[in-house]
């Protein structure tokens, strides 16, 4: 009976204009959304990708100044070499921020034993590449003016130290330049870059110029390389075998105070060390 029932049912009349409109406009609202979530993704990743191209540069200045800030030893490397390197302790801390967003950084090098006594002092001073230029940031070093009044300046409490507005008006005269670039994929190094080739002038232990290169790692190393030339192109001052490689200091231990390698060398080998670095002018 239920069979027949159903042969007798009757058939769906045709729809009429109105009532397929209706049956359609939901699916036209839905494609409608589809359009414009479409469209607001789009307008979304253009928007993203602007603001990073906009801030890249920064990020690549910021981050860099971060990779320098700390306290590193070439402790490993003296270690393995110690003919040719010491262990020499590298201490770098924010000091001051320019009006245009630049970093400065207070940096300063001593030997491991005598912290209190650096042999070098300088400011550095991080921020992007200018846009003609194929690099992303640019750190360039300047003379402090008064350097007894910055010394440990990382190592005082910050009341203690001299403030951004005095650090600003202490950047003295600028020595160098080294323009950074990231590393291709699959090399050690975050950042490396260094002086164009004829360098800077520089006129300690009779050179006329001097080149520096640096490389920021991956594991958050510091590789430093500065050289002094003569006129004739003689190097007369700094490492001759390769950069000095800065590890982030460790945890140090009892035994590593009374290391050889944590005490300053004898006064018969003042003259290798003051190869190795431009001591104060």
């Amino acid at each position: 009976e239920s069979k027949l029932e159903s042969l007798f049912l009757p058939l769906p009349l045709p729809l009429d204009d109105e009532q397929r409109f209706t049956r359609l406009r939901p699916l036209r609202y839905t494609e409608r959304g589809l359009a414009v979530k479409t469209l607001l993704l789009i307008g979304g990743a253009l928007l993203v990708k602007r603001l990073r191209k906009s801030t890249t540069r920064w990020d690549h200045a910021h981050f860099l100044a971060n990779s320098l800030v700390g306290e590193k030893y070439s402790k490993d490397q003296a270690s393995r070499d110690p003919d040719n390197y010491f262990n020499i302790r590298m201490l770098t801390c924010p000091a001051a921020e320019l009006v245009d967003g630049s970093k400065v950084l207070y940096f300063e090098q001593a030997f491991w034993r005598s912290p209190q006594k650096p042999f070098r002092q300088r400011f550095f001073m991080v921020k992007p590449c200018p846009k003609e230029l194929k690099c992303d940031v640019e750190l360039s070093t300047y003379a402090i003016r008064d350097m007894e009044e910055y010394k440990n300046f990382c190592d005082r409490p910050k009341d203690q130290r001299p403030q951004p507005e005095e650090v600003i008006g202490d950047i003295a005269e600028h020595l160098t330049t080294v323009h950074l670039k990231r590393c291709s994929r699959g090399k050690r190094c975050l950042y490396e870059g260094s002086t164009p080739p004829d360098g800077f002038p520089n006129s300690w232990n009779g050179a006329t110029y001097c080149t520096s290169e640096l490389a920021i790692m991956k594991n958050n190393e510091v590789h430093t390389w500065d050289r002094g030339y003569d006129d004739d192109g003689n190097q007369v001052w700094g490492q001759k075998v390769g950069p000095y490689e800065f590890k982030p200091a460790p945890t140090s231990s009892f035994n590593d105070m009374f290391s050889p390698l944590n005490f300053p060398p004898p006064p018969s080998m003042e003259r290798r060390i003051e190869g190795s670095f431009v001591l104060q002018e």
